[in-house]
């Protein structure tokens, strides 16, 4: 038996995303990996965003999407076949369709226990719309597991029973520290999400041009790459404000770090979310947040304690957080001293056993 109590030579399949992009599923999935090698669990890992091969399918769209399911299938197939328990990174859309749904049939089929570790932010229009063709295969999973309280209350009401089990913060690499000296004469605020219509960054830049008619020493940089960086560029330029906020394209994990080092407050000015790890790992370094108060925000952040919530879609309410936040030196050591306390439940050596606690129990039932 390992120190966690499972059986030596334990052969657990994961299927999920890998970088680049950086992104939360991705980014758990690596870690998780990294975390179960490192116990000696043996990992069988089957990317579902690999690399096309040959590179020049992925510009040919009808084809690309049969280059990479076909030997994706096989490899699942393979996978079920070989392991004693499957972990499975799932999302919606056509993602659950495409490659969520064809693992949860394989090990069914194959008798390997899978559990769906679901990530999505937008669950419930997701549900809403597919819950029929959703609910034979979901009844074929060994357990249903999501990273908030949020989502859970999502499956509980379209009648599925799910678990919690939150995202792991990598607390070694986002800590607070007060080396770098940030300027006393600029106010910096930083949004680390992709340039997508979804994550509310034009919110973010009316914001801010709402805040410098104002006051003045506020700027803004944008952590990220994505389809709106252009149109974003223009958005700042008409609202004269081009020379107050920066585009850094994508940072990986260290640059992110540097950046909310030199920071004065974190922005997460979304429309969709679940559990954002950016604000987790942004509370990590001791950042206070700014956020909109949708999805699963509110069950991880707690308005005036661990961050400022705000409406969605509502420059004027962000533009006061922001006033505020930049005025209020006390507000600011509250939410850094709560949020650092609140993200502490994320560590490793929290999270951790209750994953290894899962799998002990789905290996003795299988």
């Amino acid at each position: 038996m390992t120190e966690h109590g499972l059986k030596e030579g334990l052969k657990l399949g994961l299927v999920g995303p890998l970088p680049p992009p950086n992104g939360g599923m991705a980014m758990q999935t690596l870690q998780l990996a990294a975390i179960l090698r490192e116990k000696q669990v043996e990992v069988e890992l089957v990317q579902s965003n690999a690399p096309y091969r040959p590179a020049f399918v992925e510009r040919i769209r009808g084809l690309r999407a049969l280059f990479r399911l076909l030997p994706y299938l096989f490899r699942v197939w393979r996978l079920a076949g070989r392991n004693d328990v499957i972990h499975l990174m799932a999302n919606s859309g056509w993602s659950w369709q495409l490659f969520a749904a064809p693992v949860i049939w394989a090990g069914w089929l194959r008798g390997t226990p899978v559990v769906v570790n679901y990530r999505g932010g937008e669950a419930r229009e997701y549900l809403a719309q597919s819950v029929a063709r959703v609910r034979p295969t979901l009844k074929r999973a060994s357990r249903l597991v999501v990273p908030s309280a949020f989502l859970q209350s999502v499956f509980r009401d379209f009648g599925f029973q799910a678990e919690v089990v939150p995202n792991i913060v990598d607390l070694d690499l986002f800590s607070a520290s007060d080396s770098v000296a940030r300027s006393e004469n600029t106010f910096t605020l930083v949004v680390t999400r992709n340039l997508e219509a979804i994550y509310g960054l034009d919110t973010a830049l009316r914001a801010l041009a709402l805040v410098a008619d104002e006051v003045s020493g506020v700027e803004l940089k944008i952590a990220g790459s994505g389809p709106q960086l252009e149109e974003l560029r223009e958005l700042a330029q008409q609202l004269g404000i081009e020379h107050q906020v920066s585009f850094l394209g994508r940072l990986d994990r260290n640059g992110i770090v540097a950046l909310y080092a030199e920071a004065d407050a974190m922005l997460n000015p979304t429309r969709v979310d679940n559990m954002p790890n950016s604000v987790l790992e942004a509370l990590a370094c001791g950042l206070p947040v700014i956020s909109t108060n949708v999805g699963g925000v509110p069950y991880i952040v707690e308005d005036r304690r661990t961050a400022l919530l705000v409406p969605r879609d509502d420059p004027r309410a962000m533009a006061q957080a922001m006033i505020e936040l930049k005025s209020d030196v006390e507000l600011r050591a509250t939410l850094r001293r709560e949020g650092l306390a609140e993200v502490a439940r994320y560590g490793r050596d929290k999270v951790e056993p209750l994953w290894f606690d899962l799998y002990r129990e789905l290996e003795a039932a299988s």
